[in-house]
């Protein structure tokens, strides 16, 4: 059966959150002062217990998150992640970034390309709800907790590494964005609503390298970005474009003029471009009662 009508004119800007586009674990700024632990003593802790036990440290952390808040004797709510979360500091630039970046797509894609926002973090969802710049992203995939009757956080009931992230980024090809429905089937790349060859990816380490390697198999773009205070940050970066994993490396600076803003705005103008292009085959091919 034909195609009538050309659809993947849409543009994914996936993040990660933690060093992309906030400088630290956003536990560093919520949970860990609220349960009252030293941020260095917890994350010795988890990579003590992950390397002892053969653990997923991100399952560790959040187990150990609990365990340390029980002994404590504080409870945590849901709304408690959501209140903490206004705590959370960006880099430069990033509250305005989102609004700037769409309206550049609109610029420049004559108002027939759109972006869309997402972020896909091993951090909690719970939190990253509650954050300032939530209205801007169209879906939020991130670690999450079970609540209990009295709205208490009791276990981890969806846990996201380093690996799993991949799973995420075929939910935004596939637009299968709930959790429930299933990637597994088969879909024909032009029945997918967003093309990898329209996602842009951005992390900032080694955690991110699942996704930067699957995104940019398949068509797509990365970019590595580093705290510019942090030294170790930038070597990591060179070391994933020597591997190939990004297409460039920039300071973590999402301010107007800056070099990721200019990176992303060149990325962002070959996407359109290969969309125009696109479109174009597709109305040639119809325009000829051909198939694709």
């Amino acid at each position: 059966m034909m195609q009538r009508k050309f659809f993947q004119n849409t543009i994914a800007i996936v993040y990660d959150f933690d060093g992309t586009l906030s400088p630290q674990p956003m536990q560093e700024y919520t949970i860990l002062p609220k349960i009252g632990i030293d941020s260095k003593t917890f994350w010795n802790g988890v990579n003590e217990e992950a390397h002892k036990t053969g653990s997923d440290s991100m399952l560790v952390y959040m187990r150990l998150m609990l365990r340390e808040a029980n002994k404590r004797e504080v409870s945590i709510k849901r709304e408690d992640f959501a209140k903490l979360a206004r705590s959370i500091e960006y880099f430069p630039g990033v509250e305005t970034w989102f609004s700037r970046t769409n309206a550049y797509v609109k610029r420049r894609g004559a108002g027939k390309v759109k972006v869309q926002h997402y972020i896909i973090s091993a951090g909690q969802k719970e939190i990253l709800d509650g954050v300032s710049i939530r209205k801007h992203f169209k879906q939020i995939y991130a670690s999450e907790y079970h609540f209990d009757h009295n709205g208490v956080a009791d276990f981890p009931k969806v846990l996201i590494n380093d690996t799993t992230k991949t799973q995420y980024l075929f939910r935004v090809n596939k637009g299968r964005e709930v959790l429930n429905e299933s990637i597994n089937e088969h879909m024909p790349e032009n029945q997918r609503p967003i093309p990898f060859t329209n996602m842009i990816y951005i992390g900032d380490g080694m955690s991110d390298v699942p996704s930067m390697a699957l995104t940019k198999k398949n068509g797509g773009h990365t970019i590595a970005v580093h705290d510019p205070q942090k030294k170790s940050g930038r070597e990591q970066c060179i070391s994933l474009m020597e591997a190939k994993r990004v297409d460039f490396i920039a300071p973590a600076d999402y301010r107007k003029g800056s070099k990721l803003a200019t990176q992303v705005e060149l990325l962002l103008d070959a996407v359109i471009a290969n969309i125009a292009y696109d479109k174009e085959k597709f109305a040639c091919a119809a325009e000829h009662k051909l198939s694709l």
